[in-house]
């Protein structure tokens, strides 16, 4: 009598439930993997930003000042340190009379350069609208229809048209001024003006539209805490 093979479903099964070795082990290097990759490119980073900003702000400096000429060894984030400390008080000499009159001073100086005071006067706008603590620029991420009617895309919302734009548009009262960003760089996107009503506000963080944006829409809003934990439980065949 020819004996009936075992049905591959039960195998399949019996595999999931009682993993071998092998599979034990890929499964621990897969979980390590995960640990490991993100630590390592993290402090990758985070060591050439440190090292770059020393390289700018140490020349400046006198080298008797620098601990490496004191100690046997090099000690890095000492311009890090510094280049904190100097823009701390750049701000602090700001917020006084004296500061601010030296401030404008220098900023009547270069309103005089022609190729240098439109450069400058962008550059700055940019950055008191990025980091300007009342501003509702990029708070807020949203989803409108495109690039067709039916297809939904992630934006992140800026502010509402101008007056010197709504003035000019349709509607103009009722327009939002949204940044499209593209998969997988979430730097480079579009910017266009959108009705309100035609908006859905998405009730996630920048940071977690961002990250949808860059893991072309692997990685879920609220679906990263227990990933790594249930990896390492969980044999790669049943994942």
């Amino acid at each position: 009598m020819t004996p009936t093979p075992p049905d591959p479903r039960l195998v399949a099964q019996a595999d999931l439930l009682n993993p071998s070795f092998g599979t034990r082990l890929r499964r621990y290097f897969l979980t390590g993997l995960v640990i490991a990759a993100p630590l390592a490119i993290t402090a990758s980073v985070t060591w050439w930003f440190v090292n770059f900003v020393d390289g700018l702000v140490k020349p400046l400096i006198p080298a008797a000042y620098w601990p490496d000429t004191h100690l046997p060894y090099p000690i890095p984030g000492f311009g890090l340190i510094i280049g904190l400390l100097g823009l701390t008080l750049l701000g602090f000499m700001t917020a006084n009379l004296v500061g601010r009159t030296l401030i404008d001073a220098g900023e009547a100086i270069l309103n005089r350069m022609p190729v240098v005071r439109g450069l400058y006067k962008g550059v700055k706008q940019v950055f008191e609208t990025i980091f300007s603590q009342g501003g509702t620029s990029f708070r807020k991420v949203g989803m409108v229809q495109f690039p067709q009617p039916g297809m939904w895309s992630i934006v992140f919302i800026a502010q509402e048209a101008a007056p010197e734009i709504a003035g000019r548009l349709p509607d103009g009262d009722d327009m939002v001024g949204v940044f499209l960003p593209c998969a997988p760089n979430p730097t480079t996107g579009f910017f266009f003006y959108v009705q309100r009503r035609e908006l859905v506000e998405v009730a996630i963080t920048v940071e977690e539209g961002a990250k949808l944006v860059m893991s072309a829409g692997l990685i879920q809003p609220g679906a990263m805490g227990a990933k790594t934990a249930a990896m390492a439980s969980t044999p790669p065949a049943a994942a």
